[in-house]
């Protein structure tokens, strides 16, 4: 057992002792560290000012991912690597990154440029070729007000061709057995005089904490968990993380179902949902950032029962299943029965979500869900629509049609689905949404919108049915 928060800074071993449950790694390193290259922009995880990068040991090696600081706790870098941009340099020499920047007159204020070199430097070390695609991805995370992007992905192309050798290259085998080291020495469990953050390594230890302490929050990813702290001010005096427990870590895939432990994180399933249809993938990538996928969970996004949560609506579409387990057993329960009000859901005290269960479509199958907001990248979904449905014979059968932002929950819209069924037409199941939702406006969308832009999905939708026919 660990009762410290331990972990490499920059190459070297540090231990955070008295490190409250709720203190964020970039209050850490700003005020008990004093290196204040990490910044805080916007506190919510959108604007990159605050990235650094985490590196995890692995099979020999270490993989590398860019993460926000200001909404990742202290107890979430336990044996982990944790680079900030002043780990960078050489000595006087600075790492191809930074130099690529400067030649590039990639900085202005330079208020932002911590958070852009650090996105590229997770590129660089994870060996990421030069393409624009994956530059632009790379750099979605971070916002910069006055260079322009086109200097920074100038530098990134120079940059990334170089291989991923630098400072940390002839360190790594000393690094990953450090880490090992660490995790070696058993679950976390930092006790201190503000609070405690636990990190069981099993589902019967993690039940087990959960009975014994129900008022302590699960930390999974912490995406959107950590806005209570940094945007509510609220004070989490006990966490008790999920992402030591490899069974919730878990992806297995099979013919007809992929299971997904709860704490499988959005970056990990992205290549296996992108099977499922393309604009899986298109919603992934437009749901956060790499820094947010990198730390965000499949489970934290259910169990938060945001009635604009993005995965919700592609999971009720395709008949998933959350397995729920406490300390006195588990049980199965479908999605369309988990969600049972604003911000609530079928989960008892003591009980955790250990996976879901999502149902790859049939043979001849098709599915398809759709985003609708403001901003194309890293924006909050006005509406969110997704179906799936099979043909036989020219005929649809069997539609699941669901929609985030249209109610408190994400929800089914069962007369559309009564509607496709028995006209086979999609412009009347379209008519027949407006029985299904009653949607209020706000900030980001008039209802007027939402039913609106919700019954126009119905299009491209039949569009996709047609196509398919022929």
């Amino acid at each position: 057992m660990s009762n410290s928060v331990r972990f490499l800074l920059n190459g070297l071993t540090e231990v955070a002792a008295e490190a409250p449950p709720d203190l964020s790694v970039l209050q850490w390193l700003r005020t008990h560290c004093r290196l204040t290259g990490t910044k805080e922009g916007c506190a919510e995880g959108d604007c990159g000012a605050c990235t650094i990068v985490l590196a995890d040991a692995h099979e020999g090696a270490l993989s590398w991912r860019a993460a926000n600081a200001c909404i990742l706790m202290m107890g979430q870098v336990h044996g982990k690597l944790l680079v900030t941009v002043e780990g960078l340099a050489d000595g006087a020499l600075l790492h191809p990154v930074q130099a690529a920047m400067v030649e590039r007159h990639a900085s202005q204020c330079g208020f932002c440029t911590p958070g852009f070199v650090m996105s590229l430097f997770a590129a660089y070390r994870q060996g990421e070729a030069p393409e624009t695609e994956a530059i632009h991805d790379a750099l979605a995370g971070n916002l910069c007000r006055c260079t322009g992007y086109r200097p920074i992905v100038d530098a990134a192309r120079d940059a990334l061709p170089s291989g991923g050798i630098d400072r940390f290259t002839p360190m790594e085998p000393a690094i990953v057995a450090s880490l090992h080291a660490i995790n070696n020495a058993g679950a976390l469990d930092c006790v201190t005089k503000h609070g405690r953050f636990t990190a069981p390594r099993t589902r019967a230890d993690l039940a087990r904490e959960l009975a014994a302490n129900p008022e302590a929050r699960i930390i999974s990813g912490g995406t959107d968990l950590a806005l209570d702290i940094t945007k509510r001010h609220q004070r989490l005096p006990h966490l008790i993380s999920l992402v030591s427990v490899p069974e919730l870590r878990r992806i297995e895939v099979s013919d007809i179902e992929i299971i997904a432990g709860a704490a499988a994180t959005y970056a990990e399933l992205l290549p296996h949902l992108a099977m499922l249809d393309p604009s899986f993938e298109v919603l992934l990538r437009r749901l956060g950032s790499r820094q947010i996928r990198s730390l965000g969970t499949i489970g934290g996004n259910l169990a938060n029962a945001s009635p604009i949560g993005d995965t919700p609506p592609a999971l009720l579409a395709l008949g998933a299943f959350v397995r729920l387990e406490s300390a006195a057993g588990s049980r199965e329960l479908g999605l369309d029965d988990f969600f049972t009000g604003y911000r609530r859901t079928a989960l008892q005290p003591g009980e955790f979500i250990e996976s879901v269960r999502i149902p790859k479509p049939a043979h001849g199958a098709l599915f398809r869900v759709d985003k609708i907001s403001r901003r194309f990248d890293q924006d909050i979904s006005a509406v969110c629509g997704a179906i799936a449905f099979s043909l036989r014979d020219g005929l649809i059968h069997a539609p699941r049609i669901a929609f985030g932002g249209m109610a408190a929950t994400p929800l089914r819209a069962r007369h559309a689905e009564a509607a496709l069924v028995e006209t086979q037409s999609f412009e009347r199941a379209a008519d027949a949404l407006a029985q299904d939702f009653q949607p209020l406006s706000d900030f980001r969308a008039s209802a007027g919108y939402r039913l609106q832009t919700a019954q126009n999905l119905f299009e491209r939708w039949r569009l996709i049915a047609a196509e398919a026919r022929t």
